[in-house]
């Protein structure tokens, strides 16, 4: 999504996984994004279903490890935000270090708390597409906002 402010401006989504929210580290994680001058347009706590993650991870559904993320995205609610910022994706991206937490260095978000692949603190929208779908899925009309 762009604004009026800037042609770079973007907004992604991001989901805190349920390790995030088990190890109460949300907080911490939220203000190194907004450290960065990202701004929130949209939060909230939700419990994920098998129908929303079987659409979310549709990409991956007849891998034999699904059933495995779909276990854990739906252990504990998760938080779902919606991050404005020019080049917001890929500078979340570079913030959270690659998806595997073991290959992330110090200092990124995974590397600092994650522990592998799939636990590995939040997902975040990998391109423009992705985020505009992915926003669509977790927040309906009216829940994002702009100031």
């Amino acid at each position: 999504m762009t604004t009026e402010n800037s042609l770079l401006s973007e907004t992604t989504l991001i989901l805190f996984k349920p390790d995030a929210i088990r190890k109460n580290i949300v907080g911490k994680v939220l203000s190194r994004f907004q450290e960065e001058g990202f701004r929130i347009r949209g939060i909230k706590m939700m419990q994920l279903d098998h129908a929303i993650l079987a659409d979310h991870y549709s990409h991956i559904a007849d891998k034999p490890f699904f059933p495995d993320i779909v276990a854990f995205m739906s252990s504990t609610p998760v938080i779902a935000l919606a991050l404005e910022g020019d080049s917001v994706i890929s500078r979340v991206r570079d913030l959270l270090g690659p998806t595997d937490s073991k290959a992330a260095a110090p200092g990124t978000i995974r590397g600092d708390f994650g522990e592998d692949k799939m636990v590995n603190v939040c997902h975040a929208s990998d391109s423009i597409e992705a985020a505009s779908a992915e926003l669509k899925r977790f927040f309906k009309d009216g829940e994002v906002f702009s100031l």
